[in-house]
């Protein structure tokens, strides 16, 4: 079996989403599978979010889901204890770092400087989320990051889309984008599923397109 890192590098690209009403977990998790990325991130912004965690691992077990926005310990334990596979949260908050680090789960804290990076090394981390990407510099950002982190990957997350995943893909230490643009708030709120599973479709043909060039 493939672990949670060697998926989400297959993968290549993580759904961000945002859920209001969890009746709409369902269709959506099943568009993602059927556009070929069954994959997740559930952030923790609405109070939808537990719910649509358990509601996507029970009706589709083969995906992989996770909790995005994790601000609190409290979060990080209904995240996992609904089925949570990973944990993300915006920022380098060590308390949760360490708590999933405790629980066995994989968590991805978002990093943008030096020093926070270095917290992750420190705690044994392979791979770290750089957010919010493009208003921190983007893929010139991440590289000179990486440079003296010669070890960490990095999974962007901000401002990724269509137009520009092939700069972030192109560069070996990065394992995954995660974005919005395939799920938007609008395409769940009007129930517009279809689309969902053509935008995931042509984002998982993209990722094959860069990575086989």
């Amino acid at each position: 079996m493939m672990s949670e890192l060697e998926m989400i590098q297959e993968l290549g690209v993580v759904p961000v989403v945002v859920l209001n009403d969890a009746k709409d977990a369902r269709p959506l998790a099943e568009a993602l599978c059927e556009g070929g990325l069954p994959c997740a991130e559930v952030t923790f912004r609405t109070e939808a979010a537990e719910e649509s965690i358990r509601s996507m691992v029970k009706e589709f077990p083969e995906m992989f889901v996770g909790a995005g926005t994790v601000l609190t310990i409290e979060q990080t334990d209904r995240a996992i204890d609904a089925g949570a596979k990973f944990i993300v949260s915006p920022g380098f908050d060590p308390e949760i770092v360490d708590h999933c680090l405790e629980r066995s789960i994989p968590v991805f804290p978002g990093c943008i400087t030096p020093s926070e990076v270095a917290q992750a090394v420190k705690r044994g981390l392979e791979v770290i989320k750089f957010f919010p990407a493009e208003q921190f510099g983007g893929i010139d950002t991440i590289k000179a990051l990486a440079a003296p982190y010669t070890d960490i990957k990095f999974m962007p997350t901000g401002g990724i889309n269509a137009a520009n995943l092939e700069k972030y893909l192109s560069y070996d230490r990065i394992v995954a984008c995660g974005g919005s643009w395939m799920v938007k708030a609008d395409l769940i709120r009007n129930e517009e599923f279809d689309i969902v599973k053509k935008l995931t479709a042509e984002a998982v043909r993209m990722v094959s397109d860069i990575r086989n060039k």
